[in-house]
């Protein structure tokens, strides 16, 4: 077995222990309201934090381009109340022109 295939199973063991200790910890228990309320936010806040460091983020730099053009009509889009298609399409065309006029 070559190292690559070891490295590839012993991530898959180490995935399928984190997904089963949750309930085996728990027991059927449920979760403290505390621990709801911070589960309830933590997908919206990291897919902010995957956002930013893909629009923001060069290497080890900060950066502003067309792609912050781009979140921006994204944003103002949804925050107009279009369907999210919309928002999505508006926002790859403003950062097109955005790349074709600079």
């Amino acid at each position: 077995m070559t190292a690559a295939w070891l490295t590839v199973a012993l991530v898959a063991v180490m995935a399928v222990t984190a997904k089963a200790a949750g309930p085996v910890l728990l027991g059927g228990r449920e979760l403290p309201e505390p621990v709801r309320r911070i589960i309830a936010v933590l997908a919206p806040v990291l897919l902010a934090a995957l956002i930013a460091t893909q629009i923001f983020g060069a290497g080890r730099s900060l950066t502003v381009d067309a792609r912050a053009v781009g979140l921006a009509v994204g944003a103002a889009a949804l925050a107009l109340r279009l369907p999210a298609l919309a928002a999505v399409v508006a926002a790859a065309v403003a950062t097109g022109l955005t790349r074709a006029l600079t």
